[in-house]
């Protein structure tokens, strides 16, 4: 029941702090993103999907529901992040911070790949 909450946007106890860090960052962060964001979505589509109305309109309506509601939970899905990381007590750019530390290594192989590759010198 915890979870539901977390997900409608509540804050967890102090014990769970650690969780909702790693929660935000860890490798599934965007999974576990797109779980909460169900949670938030889905009675709206469940909602329209009973309706009285001929099937084809009802399924056009959740459809719909569905890429608004995604759509915007994935546009500002880092704000969200940080937010849940804030109200946690941890500071801005925390979870961006941990996340981009996670992938340095990636990330400095693909600059290098890129560079080798676009970046020719100049004969």
């Amino acid at each position: 029941m915890q979870w539901v909450w977390y997900a409608l946007g509540g804050r967890l106890p102090e014990r769970c702090r650690e969780w909702v860090l790693h929660d935000t960052t860890s490798k599934t962060w965007v999974l576990r993103h797109a779980a909460r964001s169900t949670v938030l979505v889905g009675p709206l589509m469940l909602v329209w999907l009973l309706l009285p109305a001929p099937l084809g309109l009802r399924l056009a309506l959740v459809l719909m529901a569905a890429l608004v509601g995604y759509f915007y939970s994935f546009v500002y899905m880092e704000e969200a992040a940080e937010n849940r990381l804030a109200k946690h007590g941890y500071p801005r750019g925390t979870g961006k911070r941990v996340r981009r530390e996670a992938h340095a290594d990636e990330d400095e192989a693909a600059r290098q790949r890129y560079i080798a590759r676009y970046r020719t010198p100049q004969e």
